[in-house]
């Protein structure tokens, strides 16, 4: 159970009524954020409060009119998912932090210059972004903020997402070696193991990936390694 003191409070009001309970933050947003987080990890009492700070606990009857139960756990699941969690500054500010973070790393790993086919570094990604005054929902989806993202981005940035499929043909005596790599970077879209030994595989990448993939390649097999770009979408 979580520490009282340390607590904060998780609020949804519904029909002129509140319902609070106490929690821990980083927890709670674990929960809110969809990953399977236990509730003995996210509350700190087992109420629900119509007042957290007063200790002043909701009617059942409320709760069973509001949520079709009075079932503590069952009501402070919704309450996180649909409610308000009053953040601190700092955890607001970290939170907002750790998009942003995901933000540039996703238009870096699927965004490419549609001149050059090349990805754009993170560090100019992120200074368009601050040139473009592009503000980070420390609550917004990830994907739905990186397509808001793109339309800011666009007029002071050539950016568009691809998705490219690469031929590589790697010797024998790095073929199982090289199984880890292929993983990490793509998806196999085919693979035949050749007579002598060497491995021919098709992967589809997001185009970001193009380069560091070539370097981790390269870096495995000496550079004894084919590769080549067979369609790019």
């Amino acid at each position: 159970m979580v520490n009282v003191d340390e607590a904060i409070i998780a609020r949804l009001k519904s029909n002129n009524q509140l319902f609070e309970i106490l929690v821990d933050c980083d927890m709670a947003l674990a929960l809110k954020e969809g990953k399977n987080i236990s509730l003995k990890d996210v509350l700190a009492a087992d109420k629900i409060f119509s007042d957290a700070k007063k200790g002043l606990e909701a009617s059942e009857n409320a709760m069973k009119q509001i949520f079709g139960t009075s079932e503590p756990e069952e009501v402070a699941k919704i309450i996180i998912k649909k409610g308000e969690i009053q953040l601190t500054r700092e955890h607001r500010a970290n939170l907002r932090e750790r998009k942003r973070k995901q933000i540039i790393n996703m238009l870096h790993v699927n965004g490419v210059d549609p001149r050059t086919h090349l990805p754009h570094p993170p560090q100019r990604i992120e200074n368009a972004l601050e040139e473009a005054k592009f503000h980070v929902e420390e609550f917004g989806q990830v994907h739905e903020q990186v397509q808001e993202a793109l339309k800011k981005l666009r007029p002071i940035l050539p950016i568009k997402f691809e998705v490219k499929e690469i031929s590589v043909k790697i010797p024998a005596q790095f073929a199982a070696k090289s199984y880890q790599v292929l993983s990490m970077f793509g998806t196999k879209l085919r693979e035949e193991w050749q007579n002598d030994g060497s491995l021919l595989t098709v992967l589809e990448m997001p185009g970001g990936l193009e380069s560091d993939f070539y370097d981790k390649i390269n870096s495995l097999t000496h550079g004894n390694v084919e590769t080549k770009v067979l369609k790019i979408k």
